[in-house]
Order: structure tokens, then sequence, then C-alpha cells
């Protein structure tokens, strides 16, 4: 069993309602981590979720702190939502490198995984932005500079390159439909697992003594619709098996 921290997959939304001369909001308030959640305690492994309003203040500053934890999990919450702490951003208080510290927690034997989504990777308006970070050197795939989200509106399926590699949990056969993914580049000693429109959906390597991998499409709705998060038993064996792999 493995001690898994899953930070973001979580949101906060705001709708305006106009009615005539009249106007008011509401808010609600979402998490999108109970898939993956699910899948990794159904293995048997144990879940900390940190929801994406708590990473600014409470993500892990150091090794002592990412000790507790077999493998980090980064879905859709942003590199400023790790470096930016309160005390940094709101009192000019010198703080942690948080990223630094885990890019060295993973090249010192640790295990990191990015998913997909709005806020990985480069994400949506290079809002993301982790290709501007020290983490980008820990990850087994280049990153855009650019806004890489692929919309895929119509679906496509993922194309397995390498179904024996025990980080794909045995999953070979077809998969239901994913609508899309961020656009990555593998990098010279990473080893693609699965593509999804040409590119890479499933990477994986080693990073020092540590493991790193990325799986560029969701979780969880949108990009990762219900028939693929929820009806697959494909999505529990393939979550499993990179958070084993990356723990071993």
């Amino acid at each position: 069993m493995s001690r898994v921290l899953i930070a973001g997959e979580s949101w906060v939304t705001q709708s305006t309602h106009i009615k005539g001369v009249d106007s008011f909001t509401t808010t609600s308030y979402v998490t999108g981590v109970e898939p993956l959640r699910h899948a990794l305690e159904g293995r048997g492994h144990e879940v900390v979720h940190m929801p994406a309003h708590l990473v600014p203040a409470e993500f892990p500053g150091d090794a002592d702190a990412l000790a507790a934890y077999d493998v980090v999990v980064l879905s859709d919450i942003g590199a400023n939502s790790l470096q930016l702490a309160p005390e940094v951003f709101e009192r000019a208080v010198p703080g942690r490198d948080r990223l630094g510290a885990l890019r060295d927690w993973t090249r010192d034997g640790g295990g990191l995984l990015m998913v997909g989504g709005y806020l990985s990777f480069t994400g949506f308006e290079a809002k993301a932005a982790f290709r501007n970070t020290v983490l980008h050197e820990a990850l087994p795939v280049e990153l855009l500079p650019e806004d890489d989200r692929v919309e895929l509106p119509a679906g496509a399926r993922a194309t397995v390159t390498a179904a024996d590699h025990p980080a794909l949990g045995g999953v070979a056969g077809d998969w239901p439909v994913l609508l899309g993914y961020n656009r990555v580049v593998p990098r010279e000693n990473t080893e693609v697992l699965a593509t999804l429109n040409g590119d890479p959906l499933v990477a994986v390597a080693g990073y020092g003594t540590g493991r790193s991998a990325v799986f560029t499409s969701d979780c969880s709705p949108h990009w990762a619709p219900r028939p693929f998060c929820e009806d697959w038993d494909g999505y529990a064996k393939v979550f499993g098996g990179l958070v084993e792999w990356l723990a071993a």
C-alpha cells in the first residue's frame, strides 16, 4: 500500500443570474477527485486529497513534509498555487521553494504524477505555467510555451504503445473516448506507453533515483467522460498501475 497525496481537482464556480433589472450571484464548490480517489483506495492505497484552495497555504514545503507520501499527484492545479504561499503573495515575506523541494524529493526517490487539465502542464492561456519552473526538470516530457490544450469534442481513443509496461496496469484493449488533453513532447529517455491523437497520453521516466509520469488527459469530466472514469474497469487499472510503478 502506498500513501498518495492528490493536490488540486477542486474548484469554486460563481454564477450571475440576471432577471430583468435585478441580478444575484450564487457559488458552488465542486470536486473532481472522486473517481481517482475511489480507484486508488479500491486498490488498497491511502489517499490524501488537498483541495485547490488549500494548496497555497498547506502544500508540503520541504523534504521532511513530502516524506509522508510515496506518490504526489498534481491534477488541474497551476504552478502559482504551489509557488505563492500567502505570506509570499500577500505580505512579500520570503518563503519556501516548494516546487524545488518537490523536484528534489522526486530526484531522491519519490514518485511524481501530473494529470492533465486546464491548469496542468502549460494549460489554458499558458496559466498553469509549469514550463517556467524547476519542476519542469522532473517531468518526463517537455512542455509547450503556449496554450497546450487540444480539444477533441467528437472524442478520440487512446492507442497503447507499450501494453506490457506495468505502469499501464495490464490495460491494452480499446479505451473509452477522451475529449481532450494537454500536448507535450517526450524527452529523449522517456517511455511513451499510450498516445492520443498521435501525442503522448501516458509517459514515464526515471528521474535520479525517483520516477515521474504524466497522464495528459483528465481524470474526471470534462475531458474524461463518465464512460471512461466511472464505467470502465480499465480506469482503476491504469491509474493504479501508474501509482504502483511510481511508488516502486
